[in-house]
Parts: C-alpha cells; sequence; structure tokens
C-alpha cells in the first residue's frame, strides 16, 4: 500500500532537543516552509529565542507558521505525555515527530565513569543511566505516543486517523556511531546502535498504517555538543578533519519526511557534502576518510584518556556498591 504524497507545508511538528542544535536547524527548515513547529527542550539558546520569537506573532494568520516552546524534560514519560498534550492544545493536530534530543557521552553519564565515581551524576540506587534516558528511552517512548494519538485519536478531535490518504512521520536522530564500534564513548554508541535498530523494526508501518518511522544517521556535526566541549574536541583535529552543518543534517532530516525515495525504515547517512542510504545487509559501511565529516582522525587521544580513567583507582575502585 503506497502512501499519498506528503508535504510539510500546513503540517504541525513535534521537535524535542530543538532548543539548539540539528533540531533547531531542522525547526527553522521546517517553520521556512509553512509548517508549524512545537520545540520541546529544557531551555532555548538565544538563537533558538529568535526563532521562536520570529515565528510566534503569526497567531492572528491562519496561513502562516507559528513556533511555541514547551519545556519538556525527556527523560520524563509524564512530560512527553504534556508535551504533545500543550501542541494538541495549540495546534488540534500533529503529522511529525522528532525526537532529537541528545548527548553524547558526558562525563556524567559516561560508561568510563561509573556510577558513583567522582564525575558521574548517575545513581547507583536508580538502577538507569541518563545518558540512555534521553538518546534510548525518550525517542522510543515519544513514538509509542504518537502513534497513540495518530492511530486513535480521541472524539472530538481534528485529528483524522493515519492512513495511506493522511500519512504521518517520525523522524529519528541515529549516528555514524551506530555503525562503527566507539571504544571512547560506549553508552552513546550502544543509544544510537538501538536507535538504527528500532527504526528498521518500524518499517512495515507506513505499508500499515501510513507512519513513517526513518532516521538520519550524521557523522561530526559542528554544533555547540562539540565546538563548547574541549573533552571531544580533543578526538578530532579541527582544521583537517570534515565538519557536517547542522543545515545538511537538516536537509536530510526532511527528505526523511517528504521524499518517496526514503520509505519507513530507511536511516539516510549524512556527511559532509554527502548523503545515502545505510544497506540493511551487507552495508560497505562509512568513508573512513576523516575530511568526510563521518569520523575523526584522533580518537586514538580519546582512547588514550579512557585507559588514564581505567588506571585511576579513584574511578573504578570507589564506585562499587
Amino acid at each position: 500500500m503506497s502512501t499519498t504524497p506528503f508535504s510539510v507545508s500546513g503540517k504541525t511538528a513535534i521537535i524535542t532537543g530543538a532548543g539548539s542544535g540539528i533540531c533547531l536547524s531542522f525547526a527553522s527548515l521546517l517553520l521556512s516552509r509553512g509548517c508549524n513547529v512545537a520545540i520541546a527542550d529544557l531551555a532555548l539558546r538565544p538563537e533558538a529565542q529568535e526563532l521562536v520569537a520570529k515565528y510566534s506573532n503569526n497567531s492572528g494568520s491562519s496561513s502562516s507558521p507559528r513556533a511555541i516552546f514547551i519545556e519538556t524534560d525527556v527523560t520524563s514519560w509524564p512530560a512527553l505525555s504534556q508535551m504533545i498534550e500543550k501542541t494538541l492544545a495549540e495546534f488540534g493536530a500533529f503529522d511529525i515527530l522528532c525526537p532529537g534530543a541528545g548527548v553524547y557521552e558526558p562525563h556524567w553519564s559516561n560508561f568510563w565513569h561509573p556510577p558513583g565515581s567522582p564525575l558521574s551524576r548517575d545513581d547507583p540506587a536508580a538502577g538507569h543511566y541518563a545518558l540512555l534516558d534521553i538518546n534510548l528511552t525518550h525517542p522510543i517512548r515519544a513514538t509509542q505516543l504518537a502513534l497513540s494519538h495518530w492511530l486513535y485519536p480521541r472524539a472530538g478531535s481534528p485529528q483524522a486517523p493515519a492512513s495511506a490518504t493522511n500519512p504521518k512521520c517520525v523522524v529519528h536522530i541515529s549516528s555514524v556511531a551506530g555503525q562503527l564500534p566507539n571504544f571512547v564513548a560506549p553508552l552513546y554508541g550502544a543509544s544510537k546502535f538501538a536507535i538504527t535498530g528500532f527504526v528498521r523494526c518500524m518499517a512495515k508501518l507506513e505499508g500499515a498504517h501510513g507512519v513513517r518511522v526513518s532516521a538520519v544517521a550524521p557523522g561530526v556535526v559542528r554544533t555547540p555538543l562539540w565546538t563548547e566541549h574541549p573533552e571531544k574536541m580533543i578526538n578530532l583535529d579541527a582544521e583537517q578533519d570534515g565538519w557536517v552543518t547542522p543545515e545538511e543534517v537538516a536537509d536530510a532530516m526532511l527528505r526523511c519526511v517528504e521524499d518517496a525515495g526514503v520509505p519507513g525504515g530507511s536511516v539516510l547517512e549524512v556527511g559532509k557534502n554527502s548523503t545515502r542510504l545505510v544497506g540493511v545487509l551487507n552495508d560497505p559501511g562509512p568513508d573512513m576518510d576523516p575530511a568526510g565529516g563521518l569520523v575523526v582522525r584522533n580518537l586514538d587521544k580519546g582512547v588514550a584518556e579512557v585507559k588514564e580513567w581505567l588506571g585511576d583507582e579513584k574511578v573504578w575502585g570507589g564506585s562499587r556498591p
């Protein structure tokens, strides 16, 4: 069963993590194409505040896109439900979900800093890692919630059920780290392998119910997640390594929504000036030239840092219950 061609114009999107980085660029692109956007994040960087301000004054016009900010802790399931309820209250319905909030193995939730060690904020008594709550559990739960609203709208809701003639879209953010092992960031890598796997498992939803679930898999993207964290910047050569721009990733995300050549279950890899569909089986893997923006050339420095942590009894010996 083929679905009706999808255009973002006149639609409404919910994007988590759009207070900065890749998801902010995606929000900006959607708004420029006539799509309403609900930005769900803990806070907005100045550039995100400007975007919301620019598009929040269109409330008197039904034809102009609008942007709203919903303060959201994506690790909270009630907060994710509230995010959707506020979007429905504002716009009546939504058509696109991008659960894009994510972190890259910060020291406070890092496999190499176990819960209970000095730099970790993962509580040993809590029984879960903050990074996995953000990068993995939140996008899976948000997808579930969206499906519940799309497949079975409430009585009296203007939200018509999803179908081949009323398609909906979920765009996840995986990573090249979901294709290659990364000793430096195993929790991050595991979360992105899992997102890729989850998206593959959702492939049949498009044919069965008109809901396309796909993902982008960017390489090294020039965002604050990298540039404002010196502990991450040691892994690359900022002058020689290729950078992927947030705008390039946003363009690929738009393809995931609108391009019939990127069907449900697809993972669209995004390098510097290049994109490609990642094969489910026997994929050749990403381009290993650091100039292509998919890998970094100084990963050995990050590996050396991990080895220092492994040799520190304060980090490992003191982390046991």
